[in-house]
């Protein structure tokens, strides 16, 4: 598999686009969400990270 710097940049791009749908639409219920995170143990949200990460690389295997 070759993957260069134009996929790279796609998926950059498409990251962005994603991350900032939510923030755009609905910017009340998104601060709403930030200040929920905040009151959170750090340990829930490193579970949080750890399964959107595992996610993610079963999703690149998966679509390989």
């Amino acid at each position: 598999m070759n993957v260069g710097w134009q996929d790279f940049l796609n998926a950059l791009a498409l990251l962005l686009i994603l991350e900032g749908l939510l923030p755009f639409m609905l910017p009340d219920r998104v601060k709403n969400l930030y200040l929920q995170l905040a009151t959170q143990p750090e340990k829930n949200l490193r579970w949080v990270g750890l399964a959107s990460m595992l996610a993610g690389i079963l999703m690149l295997f998966l679509t390989d």
